[in-house]
């Protein structure tokens, strides 16, 4: 008995390039910087990016990444220091630490595996705002986690288009 693989593609990924994955960080921070106002709903793009990459490529994005991202958030944003840092880290270890887990899944299966890191990733600025003193931002804070959990399949392809071969058989190669 052999154990057939549960998502549709059968291609082979070449490895990604490092410049690339800092290409996405910093396009991910770019979206968060970009002043929405007090829209509900809109990701945390870095969480989300730093959530796929961590669990795609554990051993090259990680938690030190996170936490430099993490800090340049709370930079930018003039939040309490560490806030983001924290949140991220704990994103980073968690994906790194189920990735094995939530790659054998399908891709709508993986966006519910991702669902309860990104809310707890957001749970964890919250609970750092109102120790903070701050006040709860409100339910629809976390609607952020919901649409960028229905975004996990269209970055998964987005993401991963540049590691794709080519679909024509070279001669030269032997795979």
């Amino acid at each position: 008995m052999s154990v057939q693989p549960t998502y549709s593609s059968r291609r082979i990924l070449l490895p990604v390039k490092p410049w690339f994955i800092a290409l996405t960080l910093g396009a991910a921070l770019f979206l968060n910087l970009v002043p929405y106002g007090q829209l509900p709903g809109v990701p945390d793009w870095v969480a989300l990016v730093l959530a796929f990459w961590c669990v795609r490529e554990p051993l090259r994005v990680g938690m030190g990444t996170a936490f430099v991202l993490g800090l340049v958030l709370d930079v930018a944003y003039a939040s309490a220091m560490g806030q983001h840092a924290l949140a991220y880290v704990l994103l980073a270890f968690t994906a790194a630490s189920l990735s094995r887990r939530v790659l054998w899944f399908p891709l709508m299966q993986q966006a519910l595996h991702i669902l309860p890191l990104l809310l707890a990733t957001q749970a964890v600025m919250v609970g750092a705002r109102l120790l903070g003193g701050a006040d709860f931002p409100g339910w629809s804070y976390f609607l952020g986690s919901l649409s960028a959990t229905l975004l996990w399949y269209p970055l998964n392809f987005l993401l991963l288009l540049p590691q794709y071969q080519p679909v024509e058989k070279d001669e030269n190669r032997p795979i």
